[in-house]
């Protein structure tokens, strides 16, 4: 394992993004038609192996139905507006037109009502009975305060999600959320992270979650790395993880971890570079935000825009490029990979000889040189 020399002191990895890496095409290649992206999490089979990420300007109730009826999971944030007003569409539409000097105070303003137990209860209902899976999320901060009423209303995926997450967190002022003893007891499949290191990702898997969240900080709506310095090139991250999965199914004697990517994967290229760095399915945000149907009206935001006291990012505009159907499996009416997202994952699986996810994890990669 390399490392450079950054002083006298110090010492560091040579870690890569998904910009310094490429897809190597094998000696075959496959009809896009005879490729599988299908991806199973616990008991649930799904035809896009992704998870929308639980962000406002991502999933409503409504977006989630229908990112469920194409195949992947909507990730409704339970913290967020929906489970906190009754009817957040006329401040959904306020967020959208703010002037950007007001932004961080009137989403602190929005923010400031409390999460009501029965509007967690009544968007979780509303999802399930449209006959999709139901995921909702929660902070670390949170997931003791609201977990029973999340399970008992029914969730199919319960998701723990944070700028970093670890197995066993501490604090001398609050009651702690121990993973190790938390996940064990709930009935559902539960979903943590981030983490971006194989001793962490190792941690929460051994903590009994079926899936861990591989970034932090990376996306298109946080600015973590220049608040707070933190940072992860995603490729490296990912096949780290993806080791600590290996191992930890050996030491389990067998039980899989899914890995899924979550962060810098702004179009199709840097989702298929994921599952090759050794991801099973990806988080993705910024590329639904550009849906017609996006509660965010063309913007992009996440919790970490409203912090009380360390707000750690941004809203961004990014448009309006078509419906969901188009971004997620097309037709495409663009050529920079914002649209038909799964369609290119599965011709570069073809182009590159592989028909299955798990075989395409296999695929060589080349490097740039810095």
């Amino acid at each position: 394992m390399s490392e450079v020399e950054i002083g006298r002191s110090k010492r560091a990895r040579q870690a890569y993004g998904f910009d310094d890496i490429a897809l190597v095409p094998s000696r075959r290649t496959r009809d896009p038609e005879d490729v599988s992206i299908d991806w199973q999490i616990d008991a649930y089979r799904l035809r896009l192996p992704f998870l929308a990420a639980p962000m406002d300007s991502v999933v409503s109730p409504a977006s989630a139905i229908a990112i469920g009826r194409l195949g992947g999971v909507g990730v409704l944030d339970l913290e967020g507006l929906w489970t906190r007003y009754a009817d957040p569409e006329p401040l959904l539409a306020e967020i959208a037109g703010l002037p950007a000097e007001r932004v961080v105070k009137r989403l602190r303003e929005i923010y400031t009502e409390p999460v009501k137990e029965e509007l967690i209860v009544s968007r979780i209902k509303q999802i399930r009975d449209a006959g999709v899976v139901a995921a909702g999320a929660l902070s670390p901060q949170r997931t003791v305060q609201f977990y029973k009423t999340v399970v008992n209303a029914g969730v199919d995926v319960f998701v723990i999600r944070g700028t970093t997450v670890s197995a066993e967190h501490v604090s001398n002022h609050a009651e702690a959320l121990n993973l190790k003893q938390f996940v064990y007891d709930l009935d559902v499949p539960v979903v943590a992270g981030g983490v971006a290191t194989y001793k962490a990702a190792l941690h929460l898997m051994r903590s009994g979650a079926a899936g861990v969240l591989v970034g932090f900080g990376g996306g298109s709506s946080h600015t973590t790395k220049n608040v707070l310095g933190i940072a992860v090139p995603m490729a490296t991250a990912i096949s780290d993880v993806a080791a600590a999965r290996r191992d930890y199914m050996d030491e389990s004697g067998g039980r899989y971890v899914h890995v899924i990517a979550d962060g810098a994967m702004g179009g199709s290229g840097e989702i298929a570079k994921a599952i090759a760095c050794g991801a099973d399915g990806v988080m993705i945000g910024s590329p639904l935000a550009r849906a017609v149907e996006a509660p965010g009206h063309g913007y992009h935001w996440g919790a970490e825009a409203w912090h009380g006291s360390v707000p750690r990012g941004v809203r961004t505009h990014l448009g309006t490029v078509g419906t969901l159907e188009e971004i997620l499996v097309g037709p495409s009416n663009t050529a920079d990979g914002t649209m038909n997202l799964f369609g290119s994952l599965r011709r570069a699986m073809a182009t590159t000889g592989y028909s299955e996810l798990k075989e395409f994890q296999r695929v060589e990669l080349t490097v740039s040189q810095p």
